[in-house]
């Protein structure tokens, strides 16, 4: 198991020092207006407040109580819509980048139609999402599925297509059959490329879900956001930006290890 490097981690830490001291004072010595620029202490204190139960404990399971925080309630509702989202994105886009990269006819089947729907944005489909599926979670997870649909497919063709051609021979002369080849061969050397486009869907789909709440649900990070814009709580705004990055954060971290363990095969590593 890779160790921390708390030097890395140090040296990673001192430009948001630096940023938020610099905001800190700016705000200090009233450069700008706090209902628009509120300072990190008064994002902190609204995070805080965010986080906290809205109603005093008043007996029963002390545990429901402390995680009846609006915070905790809304990242769970996005986190949500993610995993189910990109779980349906990536389980479509996964066996169909493997059978276009593997099969050049199905490749010239397929690709006029992927790079004709792949540049929309799935924003753009909001409108239809709601016609289709109302409002609610359905379109939410739509929207998140389409937005992590493309970078995983494309990337799961790029790494079967470009599988070096020296392993290939290897494997023929060997007399391994088609599948053999398909399973042993091409598809564990496209492994770096399908874990690269599951790290970039998990991202794509943390952006799809915080605009898909803001239209077609009423809870959630972004419908927060929203809701705080609507009466002006700048402070509820940035506290729930930083909610957003902290959780993206940690989800890119435990991908990097999942990555770094599942490859170290292909680094030549051991341990």
């Amino acid at each position: 198991m890779a160790k921390i490097d708390w030097r890395e981690v140090g040296v990673g830490m001192v430009v948001p020092a630096v940023v938020i001291a610099v905001w800190q004072a700016v705000a200090m010595l009233g450069w700008v207006n706090p209902q628009v620029l509120p300072s990190p202490l008064a994002v902190v204190e609204k995070w805080i407040a965010y986080l906290l139960p809205m109603q005093p404990y008043a007996g029963g399971n002390w545990l429901a109580w402390a995680l009846s925080g609006e915070l905790i309630g809304d990242s769970l509702g996005s986190l949500y819509r993610v995993v189910v989202g990109f779980a349906i994105g990536a389980g479509l886009a996964l066996p169909l980048g493997l059978v276009m990269g593997a099969s050049p006819r199905v490749y010239a089947w397929m690709n006029p139609l992927v790079q004709l729907l792949r540049p929309i944005p799935p924003i753009a489909y909001i409108p239809l999402s709601i016609l289709w599926f109302g409002l609610g979670n359905p379109p939410a997870v739509f929207l998140i599925a389409l937005g992590a649909f493309f970078p995983v497919l494309m990337n799961t063709i790029a790494g079967v297509r470009q599988v070096d051609n020296i392993y290939i021979r290897a494997a023929r002369n060997l007399g391994a059959s088609g599948s053999t080849m398909f399973v042993r061969v091409m598809l564990p050397a496209a492994v770096p490329y399908i874990l690269s486009g599951v790290r970039i869907g998990i991202g794509t789909a943390f952006i799809v879900v915080i605009v898909s709440e803001m239209i077609a649900v009423n809870n959630g990070l972004g419908f927060r956001i929203l809701e705080a814009r609507e009466y002006f709580w700048s402070d509820k705004i940035i506290a729930g930006m930083i909610t957003i990055g902290m959780l993206g954060l940690a989800i890119d971290v435990g991908m990097n290890r999942l990555n770094n363990h599942l490859l170290r095969w292909h680094r030549g590593l051991e341990n």
